[in-house]
């Protein structure tokens, strides 16, 4: 009888565990997707892909998860940060797309 109840215990424990993924993950999800920040959205995204990397773990799929690691969190984030990096910048001096050229005239 010890043996069963042990057992079903771990289930119970293990069952948790996935109930309390799934809700990360969807808040994760809705929250990057709704975030009013954009380095807030990216960071949101990146820590939505490392708890992937942990579901793609509890369903004994590690290369998966490393994929997901490496590159859905890894450089896919870093790409995106480098983005808002540069969104965030003001424009540099010089010809921006809507402006007009000035058009030299040459005499001769």
């Amino acid at each position: 009888m010890e043996h069963n109840l042990t057992w079903t215990a771990t289930l119970v424990i293990e069952n948790w565990i996935d109930y309390v993924l799934v809700a990360a993950i969807l808040w994760l999800a809705w929250s990057s997707l709704t975030a009013a920040d954009i380095f807030k959205g990216v960071v949101l995204f990146i820590a939505f892909g490392l708890m992937m990397a942990l579901v793609w773990v509890r369903l004994e799929a590690p290369d998966i998860a490393l994929a997901e690691a490496a590159i859905g969190t890894g450089l896919t984030g870093a790409l995106l940060l480098d983005a808002v990096r540069h969104f965030n910048q003001p424009p540099e001096r010089g010809v921006h797309a809507g402006e007009e050229v000035p058009v030299e005239s040459q005499d001769e």
